[in-house]
């Protein structure tokens, strides 16, 4: 096993976690209730972090987490209203449409 990232809250390392496991990489949560103790342990021990199973598979769980932490940023044109949409959306606010749509 591997460490991966110490998250700043249970919530992310959560999320993070699902996202690997989604992926197919076993991911785990370790410390997730360590918070409870934050005062007894020094406060950076205490957070939560994720962790893999597959050391090998380091690098990609490394490059997927980035992409989660980091969404692309495009702007497109809706097909649909003309409605201009910038940031990781892949739908339009206005009307609903999809990007792949386009």
């Amino acid at each position: 096993m591997q460490r991966l990232i110490q998250a700043p809250n249970l919530a992310l390392a959560t999320l993070w976690c699902d996202w690997l496991v989604q992926a197919g990489i076993a991911a785990s949560v370790q410390r997730a209730y360590a918070s409870s103790i934050a005062g007894e342990i020094p406060p950076d021990q205490a957070l939560p972090e994720v962790w893999i199973e597959d050391d090998e598979r380091l690098d990609e769980a490394q490059r997927l987490l980035d992409l989660l932490r980091r969404p692309r940023h495009v702007v497109w044109i809706c097909p649909r209203c003309s409605e201009r949409i910038e940031g990781p959306f892949e739908q339009c606010w206005r009307c609903g449409a999809n990007m792949a749509d386009r």
